[in-house]
């Protein structure tokens, strides 16, 4: 699935896969999400990850983390390049959620604010600078 989010004029969310593409309670998905690189980034960043119930009804899952598995800091990254990041999402047992909705952005903890999204119009967002990254379906 494509996105094209552009963060801060910094980062570009250009793409991501889910796998498998649906979810049954106990089990997890790998979420694989590919940034472009726009602009030099002069903040260490981390990835935010909500993950929140379709239905509205279950608490918020919190899955921020520093990208690329920790390597390799926002700071060091090189305009052009293209990079993937990837994480699970597991969907504790007996969870009754008929989706999940994934919304992600970058985040700088040390001023606690977030990357702008600069095409709002152009992605699902929630008008907080959090991007709708994917709905995924939950079987069972």
């Amino acid at each position: 699935m494509t996105n094209g989010a552009n963060l801060g004029g910094k980062v570009e969310v250009a793409r991501a896969s889910i796998q498998p593409g649906q979810l049954l309670p106990g089990d997890q998905v790998k979420v694989t999400v590919f940034f472009n690189v726009l602009d030099r980034l002069d903040k260490d960043y981390m990835v935010f990850v909500h993950v929140e119930d379709g239905d509205g009804r279950a608490e918020r899952m919190n899955l921020d983390h520093r990208p690329i598995g920790g390597t390799y800091p926002t700071t060091l990254w090189k305009k052009g390049e293209s990079l993937k990041d990837e994480f699970q999402i597991y969907l504790p047992p007996g969870s009754r959620s008929h989706a999940l909705l994934v919304w992600i952005g970058f985040w700088d903890p040390v001023s606690d604010t977030r990357l702008p999204l600069k095409n709002p119009d152009a992605v699902r967002n929630d008008g907080k600078d959090r991007i709708l990254l994917a709905r995924i379906p939950v079987g069972g």
